[in-house]
């Protein structure tokens, strides 16, 4: 890392969400901590659901969006190296944003060494082997049949099930997990790291979204995870300074 820059890391935006009341407060808000961190990030790392929902079809994307588009655009055009890694609203992520906004795109999970550190990020959705039916639900979305029969539709007609289908998994997660932390043994992100670092121990790091938690939970002596929270309610974000880790909540 060059001197005086940090690596940021931020989740679970979801840009368009039905639920949100107030759509331009919330996009300016993200937008305006972006504009908070642009003289000091080398890198930022958005770590899924980004968008609500996201399709690109041939010749149309989502309507919206302006001025989060427009700043990851000033944001890379000006050196800030931007990652957005897909999450399960925002799957169908593809050449639109590398295109037009230069940014990285992240289909998978990342592991990645900067400086001495090392991190595993994720959006944390399929970490494991929690749950084989969302499995399978995942493995349709990117089937390459699948999406090319999901763009036969009209975008109102596609958008407005996804709406749908949007307050309809947010509801489930709610009920299910009641967006509170159900403890280090029932916690399939932490399972998960637990088994994974017994074959790379080498990680300083696990970051997670999903979970709409802001957390940072010790797994041993050299071991942190950090779930990001999201900007829904919690307002929160990772910081690293090539030293230290932070959790911070951004109240402007």
């Amino acid at each position: 890392m060059k001197e005086g820059k940090k690596i940021y890391f931020a989740s679970d935006l979801h840009l368009g969400a039905p639920y949100i009341e107030d759509q331009r407060t919330h996009e300016v808000r993200f937008v305006s901590w972006l504009d908070s961190i642009k003289e000091d990030a080398e890198k930022i790392f958005l770590i899924g659901d980004i968008f609500d929902f996201w399709y690109e079809y041939k010749y149309s994307i989502p309507k919206g969006f302006t001025r989060f588009l427009g700043k990851l655009s000033e944001l890379t055009d000006s050196g800030i190296e931007v990652h957005i890694f897909t999450g399960n609203h925002d799957v169908w992520l593809f050449d639109y944003l590398p295109e037009e906004c230069g940014v990285i795109v992240h289909q998978k999970e990342l592991k990645i060494k900067i400086d001495e550190t090392t991190f595993y990020l994720a959006h944390g959705d399929e970490l494991g082997d929690f749950d084989r039916s969302y499995k399978l639900m995942k493995w349709l979305f990117r089937n390459k049949t699948a999406q090319w029969l999901f763009s036969l539709l009209h975008p109102d007609i596609a958008i407005s099930f996804a709406k749908w289908w949007s307050v309809k998994s947010r509801t489930k997660n709610e009920r299910s997990y009641k967006a509170e932390y159900q403890g280090d043994e029932k916690e399939w992100p932490v399972l998960f790291a637990k088994s994974y670092i017994e074959k790379d121990p080498d990680i300083d790091f696990f970051i997670f979204g999903h979970r709409h938690i802001a957390k940072e939970i010790p797994l041993n002596d050299k071991t942190m995870i950090i779930y990001l929270g999201d900007w829904i309610k919690n307002f929160s974000y990772g910081e690293f300074d090539g030293k230290e880790f932070k959790l911070n909540f951004f109240r402007k």
